[in-house]
């Protein structure tokens, strides 16, 4: 068996198929952050998991067609962190690996000083199994392909601004954290012409297009009525000045799919209980090759480029 080994520490380790053998082994660091926790924002405990930046080891399990079998956590707990929140938060660790269908197999904690940790961190590495023969990656979207949004976007990252910024509105926004290897699933029960699958978190669906474009060297372009923001999270990017865009997400996925298969695997998502605002939000192009472009509601057209700096506060 080959190890492809990445060029940073803590890079997703990817294994390729050995004479014989009828799977392929992924393992990845994952996303399992709660700091400062609060009753509100439990659900930042929810195993999802991804990389912390692109790259070619950019193989995720649930977004590289994988089926997550395992799971470690490493606890980083700050002196006087209450009892019970700890115990909430690792009772809410458990049904969301029950939910996920992964095993926590092995843990480790350390505890700090007071007022070094923020009350608490917890960072987690998993290994699954690839079931399939597709390549699935940033480089495979090919021109005519349709661009697949999972559901609403930007509801993480203002959950999680307007809990740390004490913000007050009628509606709450809520995250959207939710483990995505189900609906991978089901998607690939449909169609094996998904090219690419890539999940918005820090930089939101902007940076992950342009990541696509960049990496495929092909266009793409979105239509920005077809992109589902929910109208508390519309009216906050509003008032604080932020394009949704570029908020991160947490249960979201972006999905290259030909053409002739789009419809079919939307539909499939949108009977299942994570995808049932799933929708076509663009396409693929041969024009202007690594670059996204918008569509906009008044029949003119934007560049979506990277973002100059953070528009929130980093939360993953």
């Amino acid at each position: 068996m080959r190890s492809y080994r990445p060029s940073y520490p803590g890079a997703v380790r990817r294994f390729s198929d050995a004479p014989g053998l009828r799977t392929r082994i992924a393992a990845t660091p994952c996303a399992w952050l709660c700091a400062s926790p609060h009753p509100a924002c439990h659900a930042l405990c929810h195993p999802r998991p991804r990389l912390r930046r692109p790259s070619e080891e950019h193989f995720l399990f649930g977004q590289g067609g994988a089926r997550p079998l395992y799971v470690s956590a490493a606890f980083i707990l700050e002196e006087g962190l209450s009892l019970a929140d700890l115990e909430r938060i690792a009772r809410s660790m458990q049904e969301a690996c029950t939910t996920a269908g992964v095993v926590l197999v092995t843990s480790d904690t350390k505890v700090v000083n007071r007022g070094s940790g923020d009350k608490l961190f917890i960072t987690t590495s998993g290994i699954g199994i690839i079931e399939h023969a597709l390549t699935i990656a940033a480089d495979q979207a090919q021109v005519g392909d349709c661009i697949i949004l999972s559901g609403t976007i930007a509801d993480h990252g203002m959950a999680v601004m307007s809990k740390r910024e004490g913000l007050e509105s009628e509606t709450e926004s809520v995250s959207d954290t939710v483990a995505l290897n189900s609906l991978v699933a089901t998607m690939l029960e449909e169609s094996a012409a998904i090219h690419c699958l890539r999940d918005p978190t820090r930089g939101g669906v902007a940076t992950t297009l342009h990541e696509i474009a960049r990496r495929s060297q092909v266009g793409i372009v979105l239509e920005e009525q077809c992109i589902p923001i929910p109208e508390e999270v519309k009216g906050a990017c509003e008032l604080l000045g932020i394009d949704p865009l570029y908020v991160a997400n947490e249960g979201k996925f972006v999905a290259i799919v030909g053409r002739e298969a789009a419809e079919k695997v939307v539909q499939r998502m949108r009977g299942h209980r994570d995808g049932q605002a799933a929708r076509i939000i663009g396409e693929v192009v041969a024009d202007h090759p690594g670059m996204a472009v918008m569509r906009t509601g008044i029949g003119g057209s934007r560049i979506i480029d990277l973002p100059l700096g953070e528009q929130l506060p980093r939360i993953c």
